[in-house]
């Protein structure tokens, strides 16, 4: 191509694949001004008009709006940094398409009604901050002003809904069903019930903390007697309930006796509200940690054998 050679704007059109419509708006603006015109006024362009033509095709074409375009072109700001703004501007476009994405297909998936959409809508596009200030608001107004087990409210407090940026409709729903869940007026009077009876205990002198080592005997021996099909009002179960409560009264530092069972129900039933359990559930779900197995069934039984289970065996 001759470097001196000038092209009309039909030319220039039929080479860079533009309409001339185009090719004029951007000369009127003067991102790409006329190299020169014919004696009869017609617009004519060089070769480094169509390299800039070019450019700003590209441009166009990566999203770029003309006045940045034309702060390229004039040298003010350069293209590397030009395309790391707009990197990360895209980012933030791809994170909120494809919140969009999921929340679209969580009310699909729950058959949500016109005003559940909103609802759904505003609770997933808040910000990570904001969805913690929801989860703690409802720690907040549970174990508020009371003196109850400082470990679980620690644990509470360190485990936060935090949604990727690109979640899965299930993370999505989840985290709207943990959210309605938070603000549900029943089960914080629940919760702070139970953070009452805590307060209650530690009142009367357990200061101990969390009891993670207990929970998984608990776990282990009732799980086997329910695979076994060993009903907790059973002669068959006496040995299970005998081995846990020994366990607590070690623990808890407590004669193993009926008073240490009337005991054991009444701690065992403050917290076994099942939507306190599905509370961690729906947490892990939106935090995509592997949710375990429901321990309803497993302290239900516990609780049904220490019922009825009668006084602890002979030792």
């Amino acid at each position: 191509m001759d470097g001196d050679a000038l092209y009309s704007i039909g030319d220039l059109a039929r080479r860079t694949g533009l309409t001339v419509k185009t090719i004029r708006f951007y000369s009127d603006a003067e991102i790409v001004p006329p190299t020169g015109r014919t004696p009869a006024g017609y617009r004519l362009y060089d070769i480094d008009a169509m390299s800039r033509l070019d450019l700003v095709r590209t441009l166009r074409d990566l999203g770029l709006d003309l006045a940045v375009i034309r702060q390229v072109l004039d040298r003010e700001v350069s293209v590397p940094d030009v395309a790391a703004a707009h990197a990360d501007a895209l980012d933030v476009q791809i994170r909120t398409l494809r919140l969009r994405r999921a929340v679209l297909r969580a009310v699909a998936r729950r058959g949500s009604t016109p005003e559940e959409l909103d609802l759904v809508h505003r609770l997933a596009k808040l910000s990570d901050n904001e969805r913690q200030e929801v989860v703690h608001d409802f720690i907040d107004d549970t174990f508020g002003g009371l003196d109850a087990n400082p470990d679980f409210v620690a644990l509470m407090r360190s485990a936060m809904p935090q949604l990727p940026d690109d979640p899965a409709p299930e993370q999505v729903e989840a985290w709207i069903e943990l959210a309605e869940l938070c603000q549900d007026a029943d089960f914080r009077a629940a919760v702070r019930r139970m953070a009452e009876h805590q307060a209650g205990q530690r009142a009367d002198g357990d200061t101990t903390g969390l009891h993670h080592e207990l929970t998984e005997s608990v776990r282990q021996e009732v799980g086997k007697a329910l695979a076994a099909g060993i009903e907790p009002a059973s002669a068959d179960a006496a040995p299970i309930l005998d081995s846990l409560t020994a366990l607590y009264a070690e623990t808890f530092a407590r004669t193993d006796d009926t008073e240490l069972r009337h005991w054991l129900v009444t701690r065992l039933v403050a917290g076994s509200d099942p939507r306190a359990e599905g509370y961690w559930q729906l947490l892990g779900a939106v935090n995509g940690w592997p949710v375990p197995p429901s321990l309803a069934p497993v302290f239900t039984w516990f609780i049904a054998a220490l019922r009825t289970g009668g006084h602890p065996a002979p030792r």
